[in-house]
């Protein structure tokens, strides 16, 4: 491969390819099964931690779903970035429209909506962590590894917080 073929394929470029216009740099099968994890996830602690802003009643779950707002919508930004530069098509919109879990979210308030979602987002974090350790670990595609692997340490502060309210909570 010549130099300039090398700088066009890092660099995401398009080549022209037996008369097809192909993206120089697309990502398939686990890489772009996890940037469609990682976006549905996002969206869903996006719109999660929105729900828990005005429906929790403990100081500290809406805190954290401030923080989920914030960090959630930061790393959404970045992971757009790169399935758009990767050719993957992410979920449009709001995913949870059909979850069961945040339509039961819905119906509760109080201290039964604090301990509803702190236990969602414990567990949702546990099952983030893996797969963005295993993406971190095992993607093929260097910019998957690195999105993984940049974002990794923010959901584990995620999980640490979230487990302390959760310990907190547990004792009142």
């Amino acid at each position: 491969m010549s130099t300039f073929a090398r700088v066009m394929f890092t660099y995401g470029a398009s080549l022209l390819a037996g008369g097809l216009l192909v993206a120089a740099s697309a990502v398939t099968g686990a890489d772009s099964d996890f940037i469609t994890f990682a976006a549905k996830g996002g969206l869903a602690e996006v719109e999660l931690g929105q729900m828990a802003v005005h429906k929790a009643s403990d100081a500290g779950v809406k805190e954290f779903a401030n923080r989920m707002i914030r960090d959630h919508s930061k790393a959404n930004a970045a992971l757009s970035e790169l399935a758009s530069s990767k050719g993957v098509t992410l979920p449009a919109g709001k995913g949870l429209s059909n979850d069961t879990s945040a339509l039961h979210l819905k119906m509760l308030s109080g201290k039964q909506f604090d301990s509803a979602y702190v236990k969602m987002m414990v567990d949702d974090h546990k099952e983030d962590v893996a797969e963005f350790e295993k993406a971190a670990g095992q993607a093929a595609d260097p910019d998957v590894k690195h999105f993984a692997s940049k974002t990794l340490p923010t959901l584990k502060s995620h999980l640490s917080m979230i487990e302390k309210i959760q310990a907190t909570l547990d004792a009142k």
